[in-house]
C-alpha cells in the first residue's frame, strides 16, 4: 500500500473519532441536565453506542500512525521532534478518550459526580490539543 492511502486512512479515521469524542460529552452535558429516568436512560445506550463506535476508530487511527512512522524509517523518526511533540499530544487524546469511558460507566449507574458545565468546558478541551496536532503535522515547524 502506498504511503498516500496510509496517510488517507490515518486521517480518515483520526476524523472519525475526533467526531465521536467531540459529540460524547456533548451528551454528557444534556444527560447531567435531566431528572427524568427514561430520558436518562436512552442518554445511556446513546453514550454507551456512540463510545462504542468511535472506539474502533481510535484503534485504527493508531495502527495507521504507527504504519506511516514505519514507513518513514527510524532515522526520519529520531530527527522528526514536531512529531514526538504530537505523539505526546495523541497520548492525551487517548487518555482523553478512555476518561470518557469512565464518565459512561459511572452515567450508566446513575453516579453522575459533575454538572452540565463541567461537561461543556470537557467538550472543549480535546479542540485546542486537536488543533496542535494539526499545526505540528501540517507546518513541521520542529
Amino acid at each position: 500500500m502506498s504511503i498516500l492511502w496510509i496517510k488517507a486512512l490515518h486521517v480518515f479515521f483520526m476524523i472519525a473519532w475526533m467526531a465521536g469524542i467531540f459529540y460524547l460529552p456533548r451528551l454528557f452535558v444534556y444527560h447531567a441536565q435531566t431528572d427524568n429516568q427514561s430520558v436518562r436512560d436512552q442518554f445511556k445506550i446513546m453514550e454507551r453506542r456512540l463510545w462504542w463506535f468511535v472506539t474502533p476508530f481510535a484503534f485504527l487511527t493508531l495502527i495507521f500512525g504507527l504504519w506511516l512512522i514505519y514507513s518513514y524509517g527510524l532515522a526520519w523518526f529520531k530527527i522528526s521532534t514536531w512529531l514526538h511533540i504530537k505523539l505526546l499530544l495523541v497520548v492525551a487524546l487517548y487518555g482523553y478518550h478512555f476518561y470518557l469511558l469512565k464518565l459512561l460507566k459511572q452515567f450508566a449507574v446513575d453516579n453522575n459526580q459533575h454538572s452540565s458545565r463541567f461537561y461543556r468546558v470537557l467538550n472543549e478541551a480535546p479542540v485546542l490539543v486537536l488543533l496542535a496536532i494539526v499545526c505540528l503535522a501540517i507546518v513541521k515547524t520542529f
